[in-house]
């Protein structure tokens, strides 16, 4: 039986800037290093997101953005701080997708390497809700 979520992995081009990506929004605690060492595929990092473990790991990083996506919880009154972290990494943030009355509001951005991320601010609960009016 599934248990929960074990961890999520991203092949990076640069662990050290995608460190700094991950710190600088996410407030990720930086757990594991590898350094030179290699017990995986190569060299990695990890991370404690809230109680999420994130892994990034060195690699070819995805050649073109689409719309696969990882999406975090935040809660309403955070969402301009997030705006800010997002802006003072370097990153863009992308436009969001049309939304109804209800459902959240969203940040969509790219990492240095395409992966897609959002910030929501709504729960599955009051989106079902807000399909159904």
């Amino acid at each position: 039986m599934i248990q929960g979520l074990s961890h999520i992995t991203f092949i990076v081009k640069d662990l050290e800037q995608t460190s700094v990506f991950w710190k600088g929004i996410f407030d990720a605690k930086e757990i594991y290093a590898s350094g030179a060492q290699t017990f995986s595929v190569a060299k990695e990092k990890f991370f404690l997101v809230s109680d999420m473990w994130i892994c990034i790991m060195e690699g070819s990083p995805i050649n073109e953005r689409d719309y696969n996506h990882i999406a975090f919880h935040i809660a309403e009154d955070d969402f301009d701080e997030y705006v800010m972290k997002i802006r003072n990494v370097g990153v863009n943030i992308k436009e969001g997708r049309s939304r109804i009355e209800g459902e959240g509001r969203s940040i969509y951005f790219y990492d240095f390497d395409n992966h897609l991320f959002e910030l929501h601010t709504g729960t599955l609960t009051e989106r079902l809700q807000s399909y159904r009016k």
